[in-house]
């Protein structure tokens, strides 16, 4: 009896690999798509929807596919309808996409009438402040993100489980309040669209039989990303007969902080009993050794489902890991490495990007770049010195320099809001227009006519105005008075600091007075719990830079004038960016769903990749984002670590990044110095060409090597060169202070730790 020959493979399959192949025309029961990094889940989900529909004859208006944005939603619809427009039919939306569809036609069943509006944060914030009456903005913003914290977990206000949000009794009030007002309103928030569905669907059996009835296929990308409120959706759309199938990556889920849950995905198959998992492991973005670095941290976490990425591009390159000895040899380590690659090799800036933790840290790499004409672009945030925090520290700066800058005494006399409206504001504004010309100190002074005016003020703009004015009083009396040279004149900024009597902190002592008592570095923390930690960390930034000036009205003006020339350079470099394409300056959290040719990942120290305070779970959501950051290189991947860095101007010396020392240091090539301590598997580290791992000439000294001295304490060597009696060795303290000595003449009060 012969058998029948096999039927052919549709065109459209043909493409895919045996795995994709298998997830695509697996039918029946509940199915997760472990995707890797660059294994091609949007082709799979695509073609299994039209797949359905053209060989399974699945009606496509039965079919419910979701994901998180709306982009990816529609490149979902154009890709399936390429391959039959049927596709076309079904209902592809984002989960709040398609809360809002069901609440617009049966909302009536939750008290909603169809023309509800949807109500956006700012709206919350509107809402809650009739609630919260005389209560600053900023709690009144904290509150409402607590509350749709709490719908993305779904929990009500009666849920004992809201105490993991917020414990106190307040809360649990007027989170109610705020429900009752929204009802009776009859409008909802974003958190109501997922969570007011689910509350229908378990109070109306006849409807959620006839929605399942209606969805018999459903498809849900980037499942990682799922919130437990979206999981609950997904649970009650599911019926006895409904094909489910999502598609994900457990080692790429690092959206804790907005609500995203990885055990949805991890205990998917605990949840829909007789699940069946398929591995998409080909990887057809990155280079074997880099598949291998990326893998050998992610695979220390114990909650995950396990795979094994295989390169099908092949070997490649080994990463290069460079221990480096601080920011600034970061920031020109960088820029050399790309500028080389772009003059001696066809490489384009487009290819490169560096990835960094915090958004903070992209000011070294801007200012670095703008100095050497190297095109970048900022992706997901503003430009440094475009932030709303930092244009207010600097108009409090500028103020200080020159009280006749009206727009910098705008912008921050009444920020945060201290009684001082914009009528107020005029008045002080047009008597210092008044004031007499003939005396050059008080001619057009802003601060001179609002101290003048002060006694005809309403009690709460004088005694709002008085702050500020202390403010800008106090700072000014931090500014030490210029030394003078022996014959009269001033010394240089450079033979200031070669003498140590610039103090380790330079400007950054007034720049911190300024921003914690004008009350703007609390005031941006306090406007929202993620981002308002991000905003003081670009204030501490801006003050870590001004920790290279001295504390003077000449070290002022100067770094003022270092930061409008570095501005100046930002249009001529758009321009090139737009000519000749840009390095990409991207947080790791930011990089999700891109690819770069070459990717620098940069501040892997203990403190700052990973932040101290990551334990636990939170600690294995870190290795998550180094894994994302280390597969988004194609062909190229560096790790940069470096030895210390100047928080607010102190020497911070620092210890390698956890996730360096559960590499796989085989498969790398390590330049500069391993700081003591670190073990490399080969047991020696090798050293850069020209730089980074210089040793003096007599073999006693390398970059890096930690000092202690008998006056000054702790430090580390920051530069050598070679002089006519021999190396000289540069040496910065933990203080901030800096000594030069002769290594052939070293003072006995220099130790190297160590010896």
């Amino acid at each position: 009896m012969s058998s029948e020959p096999p039927l052919p493979v549709p065109p459209y399959l043909e493409p895919l690999n045996p795995e994709q192949r298998q997830a695509v025309l697996h039918t029946g029961r509940p199915l997760l798509i472990l995707a890797g990094a660059g294994s091609g889940k949007t082709r799979v989900i695509t073609t299994k929807i039209a797949w359905l529909i053209r060989e399974r004859g699945v009606d496509p208006r039965s079919i419910l596919a979701v994901t998180f944005t709306n982009k990816a939603a529609r490149e979902m619809a154009d890709r399936a309808r390429l391959i039959d427009g049927r596709a076309g039919d079904a209902m592809l939306r984002t989960f709040h996409s398609f809360g809002a569809w069901f609440l617009r036609r049966n909302g009536r069943f939750g008290g909603l009438e169809p023309g509800f509006v949807i109500y956006d944060d700012d709206d919350m914030v509107s809402l809650l402040s009739t609630l919260m009456e005389d209560t600053p903005r900023a709690e009144i913003k904290q509150a409402a993100r607590r509350i749709s914290r709490a719908k993305d977990f779904f929990i009500s206000p009666e849920d004992p489980e809201l105490d993991q949000i917020d414990h106190r009794k307040s809360f649990r009030k007027l989170y109610a309040r705020y429900e009752e007002r929204l009802a009776k309103i009859g409008n909802v928030d974003f958190g109501d669209l997922i969570k007011k569905p689910v509350e229908i669907l378990r109070q109306e059996p006849e409807l959620a039989a006839r929605i399942r009835d209606r969805f018999r296929v459903i498809l849900v990308d980037e499942y990682q990303d799922a919130n437990v409120a979206q999981f609950e959706l997904l649970r009650e759309l599911c019926g006895a007969q409904t094909y489910v199938c999502v598609v994900g990556d457990d080692d790429q889920s690092i959206y804790r902080f907005r609500g995203a849950e990885v055990r949805n995905i991890l205990e998917f198959p605990d949840r829909f009993p007789g699940a069946e998992i398929i591995r998409l492991e080909r990887n057809y973005r990155s280079t074997l050794p880099i598949l291998q670095a990326a893998s050998s941290v992610v695979s220390r976490n114990q909650g995950r489902l396990g795979k094994t990425l295989k390169a099908q591009r092949g070997e490649g390159k080994l990463p290069v890991l460079a221990f480096l000895v601080g920011q600034n040899e970061e920031t020109a380590f960088c820029a050399e490495l790309i500028e080389n690659s772009v003059k001696k090799t066809a490489a384009a800036w487009s290819d490169w990007a560096i990835l960094y933790r915090t958004n903070a840290q992209s000011l070294g790499f801007e200012t670095e770049f703008l100095h050497r004409g190297i095109p970048y672009r900022v992706v997901g945030s503003l430009k440094f010195y475009e932030r709303e925090e930092i244009k207010d520290a600097l108009a409090l700066l500028s103020f200080l320099v020159n009280p006749r800058d009206e727009v910098a005494f705008r912008r921050v006399v009444n920020k945060p809001s201290r009684g001082v409206g914009p009528v107020t504001v005029d008045r002080i504004a047009g008597a210092a227009a008044s004031l007499p010309a003939e005396d050059p100190a008080q001619a057009g002074s802003l601060e001179a006519a609002a101290r003048a005016l002060l006694s005809e003020l309403s009690p709460r703009a004088r005694s709002g105005l008085e702050i500020f004015l202390k403010v800008i009083e106090g700072g000014r009396a931090l500014l030490s008075p210029e030394p003078e040279q022996a014959a009269g004149g001033k010394k240089t900024r450079a033979a200031k600091k070669q003498e140590g009597l610039v103090p380790g902190e330079g400007l950054s002592a007034l720049a911190v007075r300024l921003i914690q008592e004008s009350g703007i570095g609390e005031y941006h923390q306090s406007q929202d719990e993620i981002s308002g930690n991000q905003r003081l960390g670009n204030l501490q930034e801006l003050a870590n830079a001004a920790s290279l000036y001295p504390d003077s009205m000449e070290g002022l003006l100067e770094f003022l004038e270092h930061i409008e020339l570095d501005r100046s350079l930002e249009d001529s470099a758009e321009a090139k960016a737009a000519k000749d394409g840009a390095v990409t300056l991207i947080t790791f959290h930011n990089t999700k769903g891109l690819e770069f040719r070459r990717v620098i990942m940069t501040g892997l120290e203990q403190g700052i990749f990973p932040r101290e305070d990551k334990k636990n779970e939170e600690l294995e959501e870190e290795r998550r984002l180094f894994y994302v950051g280390a597969t988004r290189a194609m062909d190229e991947l560096y790790l940069a670590s470096c030895a210390m860095r100047r928080p607010y101007g102190r020497t911070l010396f620092l210890e390698p990044s956890l996730f360096l020392r559960e590499l796989d240091h085989s498969a790398l090539r390590i330049i500069g110095k391993a700081p003591s301590g670190f073990k490399t598997s080969t047991g020696t580290s090798r050293q850069p060409s020209g730089g980074s791992g210089k040793i003096s000439s007599d073999g006693k000294w390398r970059l890096g090597d930690r000092i202690f001295h008998d006056d000054h304490g702790y430090g580390a060597v920051v530069e050598i060169r070679e002089g006519e009696d021999g190396p000289l060795i540069r040496v910065r303290f933990e203080t901030g202070h800096e000594k030069r000595f002769a290594s052939a003449f070293q003072s006995a009060a220099f130790t190297k730790i160590g010896e």
